[in-house]
């Protein structure tokens, strides 16, 4: 189910959480990806899993066009990951500073033509995640998130 915004009371059972601000800048980026492998390995799936591997590239998909399509000059974009054991579930949100550039609606993502370098990171969200979307949750920001169902580790 993509929709504009995750359902509230989907989850159950406590739930763990990971948040960073980071710079605006491929290294930032790259940083992102490093931190979310690293926590995830700290909550129970190693960086050679599957599951740490894929979450991992989600984050690297999402912070990657932060920088390219959020970047405000002087202005940071925002990690957030939160886990829900209960159901193995992972959130992934990237939050910058463009509340005015909104990603494509989920289910609507046309594919990159082959000759395109580029354009085909939110098809990999798509595909590779169970719900994701955008939220505007003020007129300064906007939030891109994901939901990975994470295997057994």
């Amino acid at each position: 189910m993509n929709v504009d915004i995750a359902p509230a009371a989907e989850h159950t059972g406590p739930t763990r959480h990971f948040s960073i601000r980071l710079s605006a800048t491929t290294r930032g980026a790259r940083l992102a990806r490093h931190l979310a492998a690293e926590q995830l390995a700290s909550w129970g799936w190693p960086y050679d899993t599957e599951a740490n591997r894929t979450a991992a590239l989600l984050v690297a998909e999402l912070a990657a066009n932060a920088v390219v399509h959020g970047h405000v000059r002087g202005r940071d974009f925002r990690l957030r990951l939160t886990l829900h054991p209960a159901d193995a579930t992972l959130r992934i949100e990237l939050t910058d500073a463009r509340s005015d550039r909104r990603p494509p609606t989920p289910g609507t993502l046309a594919p990159a033509a082959p000759e395109q370098e580029s354009g085909r990171g939110l098809l990999l969200v798509e595909a590779l995640s169970t719900h994701w979307g955008a939220t505007g949750g003020d007129p300064y920001t906007k939030t891109v998130w994901c939901e990975v169902a994470l295997r057994s580790a």
